[in-house]
């Protein structure tokens, strides 16, 4: 009975009721069934939460060691955290918005310092020149609690894309590009007062109108022009950051055929349809060297206009020789004068050298121009020499044929000759007979002229042209008239050549 007691306590602990199917000895094997199905869970979940916890401590620690990994172990300096800094420019930060919004223009200021000066172009009106670019703005968003050697932060070009930066570009810029070996060449100091300085090494290759009008003796001023591309004067205005010691040359500055003057700084206001614009130019200033061109074209062109003279000193009738050394002169100044112009650009104004390569060409030319006048008159001298030499040789074979007539008798010895006081013998078998009269002296052109007005004998006239002989008649000459023979063809008309100093008819 106490079996039965007992049994009935247990089976009403472990809620099993005695009169179930469950009797006598099946209690405890239950009870170890079960516990051995509670055991494993409990475990289970034990196991889980421990994870769980291990995870959400292990996280932290993973961040803490991979901002030391970055740093290289520089994320501290003494007791200050520099990536904890740079992380706290992150919190509510808008990269997108300016500093100072709806308040005060930014100030921006700016310095440069140029390297080198590669190409001054006449032909394309540019120049390229390579050099330091620095920006200095202040962000209070930026600034920080300055600490014992922590007052600036220098950190490299990637922490510009989680800043503002000035949308700063080049007016007058052609190409330009950004140096990117080994790094990229740019830097970002952050102090702690919220000032920002951006350093950068840029090549531009920027437009510079030319006035070419003293070639080669000019003088060019080139500019690199600065501006905010969308920001008016309400939120950014430019400055020099250091005034006229902001624009710095490098003395090793070159060029093979400039030489730099000086340059100049100047901050102006633009006035264009969308604002009032911020900008600064940099003017540079060269002079052109003149060594080039005195020796490549000054002292050929004076020398080909030399050897053009020495054709003033060869014979005239060197014919070949004076005409090929003009030619060749000409030629070669024409020559000269295309390459120089192909150098540059297709202007409309006269240029310096253009002035002196076309006096050196008129000079040229002109000597040309001389053995043709030179020759010409000379063939036309020549022509008169012929021309007179042919009326010589006429009026002395005139002269002969009249030497070869003798003079018939008078047969009126009362009419004399008029105007004659040599006494000659009469035919008076023919009253009428026409008397004939010759000098007895050479005749040459100039006598003939004479001869006509005292002896009433007439030759006159050029080349090729007819001989007359004015023979008096007694008849004719009381009448006050003269009979004219004509020599050559018959052909009648007046003297060519001017008349002479005496008498043409009677009285």
């Amino acid at each position: 009975m106490a079996f039965s007691s007992s049994s009935s306590s247990s089976s009403s602990r472990y809620g099993v009721s005695s009169g179930g199917a469950y009797g006598g000895g099946s209690i405890s094997t239950w009870d170890r069934c079960t516990t051995a199905l509670l055991l494993p869970r409990a475990r289970l979940i034990t196991l889980w939460l421990a994870f769980n916890l291990a995870l959400i401590v292990q996280e932290p620690m993973k961040k803490i060691a991979s901002v030391d990994a970055a740093t290289g172990g520089g994320s501290m300096l003494g007791d200050v955290n520099i990536s904890a800094i740079l992380d706290s420019f992150s919190v509510s930060y808008d990269k997108r918005v300016r500093p100072n919004y709806g308040g005060p223009p930014v100030e921006v200021g700016v310095t440069m310092y140029v390297l080198s000066i590669s190409s001054l172009s006449e032909v394309k009106m540019d120049f390229t020149l390579d050099f330091y670019f620095r920006q200095f703005w202040t962000d209070p968003r930026l600034a920080y609690r300055k600490r014992p050697g922590v007052e600036t932060l220098s950190v490299g070009s990637e922490f510009i894309k989680n800043i503002w930066v000035p949308d700063t570009f080049f007016v007058n810029e052609k190409q330009s590009y950004f140096h990117i070996a080994t790094t990229s060449n740019e830097f970002i100091r952050v102090h702690h007062s919220g000032s920002i300085t951006r350093s950068i090494r840029l090549t531009i290759t920027a437009s510079c109108p030319m006035n070419l009008q003293y070639f080669p003796m000019d003088r060019q001023l080139c500019h690199i022009e600065i501006e905010s591309f969308g920001y008016t004067m309400r939120d950014i205005r430019y400055k020099w950051n250091e005034g006229p010691n902001s624009v710095g040359v490098s003395s090793e500055v070159s060029l093979p055929q400039f030489k730099v003057l000086g340059h100049r700084q100047r901050a102006m206001e633009i006035s264009l349809t969308t604002g009032n614009y911020s900008r600064l130019a940099c003017e540079i200033q060269f002079v052109r060297s003149m060594g080039y061109y005195l020796i490549q074209i000054y002292i050929p062109s004076g020398l080909i206009v030399i050897i053009s003279w020495v054709s003033f000193w060869l014979n005239r009738n060197a014919t070949p020789a004076r005409v090929a050394l003009g030619v060749t002169t000409v030629l070669t100044m024409t020559t000269l004068m295309s390459s120089t112009n192909a150098a540059l650009p297709k202007i409309s104004y006269v240029k310096s050298i253009d002035v002196y390569l076309g006096t050196c060409f008129v000079m040229v030319f002109a000597s040309l121009l001389e053995y043709a006048t030179v020759g010409y008159m000379a063939k036309r001298i020549q022509m008169r020499k012929q021309r007179f030499m042919a009326i010589q040789k006429i009026a002395e074979q005139k002269k002969q044929q009249l030497d070869g007539v003798q003079p018939p008798p008078n047969p009126n010895p009362s009419a004399g000759d008029h105007g004659h006081g040599h006494g000659h013998g009469h035919s008076h078998g023919h009253p009428h007979a026409p008397k004939q009269t010759v000098s007895n002296r050479p005749i040459g052109f100039t006598n003939i002229q004479q001869n006509v007005g005292s002896r009433g004998c007439s030759i006159v006239g050029p080349l090729f042209q007819e001989v007359r002989f004015k023979v008096h008649d007694p008849k004719a000459h009381s009448k006050g008239g003269t009979l004219e023979n004509t020599v050559n063809g018959g052909r009648g008309g007046p003297p060519v050549g001017p008349p002479g100093p005496g008498p043409q008819g009677g009285g």
